[in-house]
């Protein structure tokens, strides 16, 4: 069976740089988890998109998203699964994934022009901020229209 079009925007690590020079600039790039993608997550990922002419999003692995402090049993869907949802957005030009603690080494190789965090995250603590600023580009922490979490809707789903 082939992939169904979104699914051509994901693409491995290895070859997120490669991909990544058939986009338009300016580059835009942004990251997170995206384990139950909710209003807050695709708000985001819009806002993010306006800042360029293109969007990377790339996700913590199943490894990655463990290490982190989230709740016990995440993620909930797995990197396949979340890959694909998050490749379904018209906002998304490409999506990778990280297997390391943080997207630092795929920024890196991306070189994207802009890099964008949820405003729970201040410029000064964003992974790759330094480097993105150190090569001419910018960082956004952009405030959220919709206060929404996935810990939350998963708390509130187990009280219930």
């Amino acid at each position: 069976m082939d992939a169904v079009d979104f699914e051509r925007k994901i693409v491995a690590p290895a070859h997120a740089a490669e991909a990544a020079r058939g986009l338009a600039r300016p580059l835009v790039f942004t990251n997170g988890v995206f384990d139950i993608l909710h209003r807050g997550h695709v708000t985001c990922l819009a806002q993010a998109r306006e800042f360029g002419a293109a969007l990377v999003v790339a996700l913590n692995s199943d490894d990655s998203v463990r290490r982190l402090d989230k709740a016990p049993g995440r993620p909930i869907n797995p990197l396949a699964d979340r890959l694909s949802v998050v490749a379904a957005l018209g906002a998304v030009d490409l999506v990778s994934w990280f297997d390391e603690d943080t997207p630092l080494q795929l920024i890196q190789v991306l070189h994207p022009d802009v890099l964008v965090k949820g405003g729970d995250w201040p410029v000064e603590r964003i992974v790759g901020a330094r480097e993105v600023l150190a090569w001419g580009g910018q960082v956004h922490s952009i405030p959220f229209l919709h206060e929404r979490s996935t810990t939350a809707t998963l708390a509130r789903i187990r009280r219930s």
